[in-house]
């Protein structure tokens, strides 16, 4: 075994990673790739409303459906945009009578696996792997 230690994650990277989930694009506005943020935050959000405006739905863990625990972590992965569409929608379960509600649901999770991607492509960003 060898007796080196890991190398430190510097306090910025765990700061983007938090931005990043907060907000998509934050974490890269924090670190300076304002365009890239920009660009970042319109996409996630905008597939984020879609998938509302499709009437799809914010999962939560269901007893006896062990497939709901990643849908819901894929949903969260959307940060304050999930949260605040709970605290918003009348009914955050989504209409799964509409036509469109299976597009939904595909465009909530969707938005939710993005932003936990730019989570990790923020942190990189910080380590100095990526420019």
């Amino acid at each position: 075994m060898s007796s080196e230690a890991a190398p430190a994650i510097p306090a910025r990277a765990w700061i983007a990673v938090l931005l990043a989930w907060i907000f998509p694009g934050l974490g890269h506005f924090y670190l300076g790739r304002r365009r890239r943020a920009l660009f970042y935050a319109a996409v996630v959000t905008a597939t984020f409303l879609f998938g509302i405006a499709f009437e799809g739905r914010l999962y939560s863990p269901e007893p006896g459906a062990p497939l709901t625990v990643l849908a819901t972590f894929a949903v969260w992965g959307s940060g304050l945009l999930n949260v605040a569409a709970r605290l918003l929608l009348d009914n955050p379960r989504g209409t799964i009578l509409a036509v469109t509600y299976e597009y939904g649901c595909a465009f909530l999770l969707t938005a939710g696996l993005m932003n936990l991607l730019l989570m990790l492509d923020a942190f990189d960003v910080a380590m100095g792997r990526k420019s």
